[in-house]
C-alpha cells in the first residue's frame, strides 16, 4: 500500500459539491446533482471577485449558465443598483473540456442526476469575495426555458 504521505485519494458519491482536495492557493471540488440546482429551484447567480474558476464535466450533463454584466442605465427599475444581471446565456458543457468562467461573470448552473463535475479554484472563494444576486421571475423563466431548449435540441 502507498503511504498517504505520496499519495492521497478522495472521492465523492453525495449531493451537491463538497472540496476535496486543497493545496496552497487553490482547491479543487466536486460538484454533483443536487435539487436546488434543478433550473425552476435556481434563484440566483454569484460572481466570484478574486478568481477564475475552472469547470470540468466528468459525466451526466451540466448547463453553465452566464449572464452578462448590464449597465444600470438599461433600467430604470434597477437605478439604485451597482450592478445587475443582463443577457443570459446557455452553454452545454463537454465532457473533459475545460471551461473557464472568468473572474467578476455572474453564473449558475444546472445538472442533471448523472452529473459530476470537477471544480478548481482559489482556496479563499466564499461569501466575502462572491457576491450573490438574487434573479427576477422573466430571468428565471430563462434559465428554464433555456434548459428545455439547450437539453431538448441535444
Amino acid at each position: 500500500m502507498i503511504s498517504a504521505s505520496l499519495l492521497e485519494i478522495r472521492d465523492y458519491g453525495g449531493e451537491g459539491y463538497l472540496p476535496l482536495i486543497h493545496y496552497g492557493a487553490w482547491r479543487v471540488a466536486i460538484l454533483r446533482y443536487i435539487d436546488e440546482l434543478l433550473p425552476q429551484n435556481i434563484g440566483k447567480v454569484q460572481r466570484h471577485d478574486k478568481t477564475d474558476e475552472v469547470f470540468v464535466l466528468l459525466s451526466g450533463r451540466c448547463l453553465l449558465f452566464i449572464a452578462e454584466r448590464a449597465d444600470q442605465s438599461d433600467r430604470a427599475d434597477q437605478a439604485d443598483r451597482v450592478d445587475w444581471v443582463g443577457e443570459i446565456h446557455a452553454q452545454d458543457m463537454q465532457p473533459l473540456k475545460l471551461y473557464n468562467i472568468k473572474r467578476g461573470t455572474w453564473h449558475t448552473h444546472t445538472l442533471d442526476q448523472e452529473a459530476t463535475v470537477l471544480i478548481i479554484e482559489n482556496d479563499d472563494t466564499g461569501p466575502v469575495n462572491s457576491p450573490e444576486i438574487e434573479l427576477d421571475a422573466a430571468q428565471r423563466a430563462r434559465l428554464i426555458q433555456l434548459t428545455q431548449q439547450t437539453w431538448t435540441l441535444a
